[in-house]
């Protein structure tokens, strides 16, 4: 990114404080524009980041560096650089960027990282009844439900199992049997299995990880609706594991002849294995797992909500690596496990940066978000005009959840909804909102549903009032902002005036290098071959045969006619001390003695020494672009100084510390 490009060949990325503060005198004077000594020195520290103790040498070196930057900073803004629409899409490209961690409530992030790491440690595992309500229920069917389901708690409560009930009440699908394209899936009676922290709906993770083990929850609201919990059980996190298995499947319906006849195979199986013969080969002569089988009964990494609960609680009887079960049962067949490998769950340092982004794509996220808003809100003065809001509510009809509303002359609609600090946002703002955002969905109360949409429009709203303050807010933000904006446009204008320039002005490159061709000029230079051999049994053939005027197609045709990659060579020239084979030998003509280098052995043969030569342009090119573009850019900085004088206050300079 030019950003990053313009940090490496620059070298330093210069920053500006926009308010000079009281009693901040100029330091410095470009064309019409005056540093303030605390601007300058702010700069200078920053880019000092060694805290190296200011001296007067080094506070010149760099204010010399400092002037240079300005000016082609100054000259880019002349010539509209900061106008263009590629700069502006660009800045605003990593403004988005960079305002991110300034757009969530830190405290609260800092909480749900922390909540979820202590959480990881932990595997539930949990039942659940639930009856779907729709998220924009109105008051009247949401309390009905309420009620429903805190009756079907107060049956539990009362001693009626919650298997039970869940198969003849539940809503969830999973909790009976179903067919599934042929192959009937038993109920779940409600057990969900293990899981852990991000598995479920934050709402549903807290009524979890809230209940004892063994306890009812109280009713806990998610988007699907009410549900009970019942917790089965708490047990430190499995981490990851990998483990191999033999499996024996039950086929169609399961009888108990069926049952009897798979328990005592895999019992003569597990026998087998006590006996000496090895797990591999049992799982590739026995097993019914066709992914498994032929890799030794070998499963891939899983955690603890990836497996069905009672294979869980076997692994999890696994202590020590290569620890074998005794066979047991589940509702696919039997089995017999061996564990392979174990990854516990790390410190906090190391899951953080996982758990981070896993917050952010979760539901949880809207916490930090919901808290964010409520502090903006709170900062700037939310002022809302409620008739305002309800003529924009009645513009809102039934067919909104068709996704295909219209609403006819929107721009009628121009009063202000609410306000947020100085700004008002209209009637139409909201609206358009509404269309933009609305969907295919359920019919349900209209005035709860267009209230979600409102919270959300306030939502966007406040952030994007918030993102609108960072610069006056923030002042490391404002300099880090201006940091980017100065280094774009000095990269756009360096690659411009300079970089490319000089690679595309052949004929000025050329002129240049005929006027300092005795700056490139090579050194004494060695003709040379390097010979590399893998095998030493062949290094002696090989030296004798180039002692006697073999060439070196006839040394490798030789030495590799049994195999290509015993000898290597490398025949160029080189000047004294570019190799560092050739700096481990004598600089003398002939075969050199053969010398281990990196692990393999090699000689050198120096046919002859090339005197001092001038070098051609096509050999010392990317050197001669290098000068070039140095002698346009002071040629260049020269212009802009007459273009923009710059004026020092040599007694403020003094006084800089």
């Amino acid at each position: 990114m030019k950003i990053y490009q313009a940090l490496l060949l620059l070298g330093v990325l210069f920053s500006t404080t926009l308010f000079a503060q009281k009693n901040d005198p100029v330091l410095i004077t470009i064309g019409d524009e005056d540093i303030t000594r605390s601007e300058f020195t702010a700069v200078y520290k920053k880019n000092n980041v060694d805290g190296d103790v200011m001296d007067k040498k080094s506070v010149a070196e760099y204010l010399d560096l400092y002037i240079k930057f300005k000016l082609k900073v100054k000259e880019a803004e002349a010539l509209g650089m900061d106008t263009v629409q590629s700069f502006i899409k660009e800045l605003s490209g990593y403004r988005e960027q960079l305002a991110q961690p300034y757009l969530i409530d830190e405290e609260t992030n800092k909480y749900l990282i922390q909540e979820a790491y202590e959480r990881k440690k932990e595997d539930m595992r949990a039942s659940h009844i639930l009856l779907k309500v729709n998220k924009n229920a109105s008051p009247k069917d949401t309390l009905q439900k309420y009620n429903e389901i805190m009756a079907i708690r107060d049956r539990i409560i009362a001693g009626e199992d919650f298997g039970a009930v869940a198969a003849e009440v539940s809503e969830d699908p999973s909790v009976r049997d179903r067919d599934v394209r042929g192959r009937i899936i038993p109920g779940n009676n409600g057990d969900l299995g293990y899981f852990t922290v991000f598995d479920m709906v934050y709402p549903f993770e807290n009524a979890a990880y809230n209940t004892k083990e063994g306890e009812i929850s109280m009713p806990v609201r998610t988007d699907f609706g009410y549900h009970i919990l019942k917790v089965e059980r708490r047990q430190p996190a499995m981490g990851k594991v990998q483990v191999a298995h033999i499996l024996l499947k039950y086929e169609g319906e399961k009888t108990t002849a069926q049952k009897e006849e798979l328990q005592k195979k895999i019992n003569e199986i597990y026998d087998e294995i006590k006996e000496g013969k090895s797990f591999e080969d049992a799982a590739a002569e026995y097993s019914e797992d066709p992914g498994s089988a032929p890799k030794g009964g070998v499963l891939p990494w899983f955690g603890s909500n990836r497996m069905i609960p009672e294979f869980i609680d076997v692994v999890t009887t696994l202590k020590e690596k290569g620890n074998l079960s005794e066979p047991f049962e589940t509702s696919f067949g039997w089995h017999i496990v061996k564990l392979i490998d174990t990854k516990p769950i790390g410190t906090f340092e190391e899951e953080k940066d996982d758990i981070k982004n896993r917050l952010a794509r979760s539901d949880r996220s809207n916490k930090s978000t919901e808290s964010l808003v409520k502090k903006v809100l709170n900062e700037y003065g939310f002022q809302e005009y409620k008739t305002e809001k309800s003529h924009a509510y009645q513009a809102i009809d039934s067919t909104i959840f068709t996704g295909k509303m219209k609403i006819d002359n929107i721009a009628r609609f121009q009063k202000p909804i609410f306000k947020i600090g100085d700004k008002k946002v209209s009637q139409k703002d909201f609206l358009e909102y509404v269309l933009k955002k609305q969907e295919r969905a359920n019919p349900t109360a209209l005035t709860a549903y267009v209230d979600e949409f409102y919270k959300g429009f306030v939502e966007q709203e406040a952030i994007a009032y918030e993102d609108s303050q960072l610069e006056n807010k923030y002042p490391e933000f404002r300099l880090l902002m201006q940091e980017y904006r100065d280094g774009i446009l000095l990269f756009d204008l360096m690659d411009k005036k300079i970089w490319s320039y000089a690679i595309k002005d052949t004929a000025g490159l050329q002129q240049y290098y005929d006027e300092h061709k005795a700056n490139y000029m090579w050194k004494e230079r060695a003709d040379a071959t390097i010979f590399s051999f893998t095998n030493d049994g062949a290094v002696k053939k090989a030296q004798k045969m180039a002692k006697k005027g073999a060439s070196v197609e006839e040394i490798l045709n030789e030495v590799n006619a049994g195999s290509a990659l015993i000898l290597t060579t490398d025949s160029d020239k080189w000047e004294k001390g570019s190799n560092d084979i050739l700096n481990l030998l004598k600089w003398e003509e002939g075969v050199s003695k053969a010398v281990d280098y990196k692990g393999k052995t090699v000689f050198v043969n120096i046919y002859k020494f090339i005197p001092p030569t001038q070098k051609e342009l096509s050999e010392c090119r990317g050197l001669v672009i290098s000068d070039y573009q140095k002698q346009l850019e002071e040629e260049w900085v020269k212009e802009l100084q007459e273009k923009y004088p710059v004026k020092v206050n040599e007694r403020i300079l003094n006084s800089v510390e």
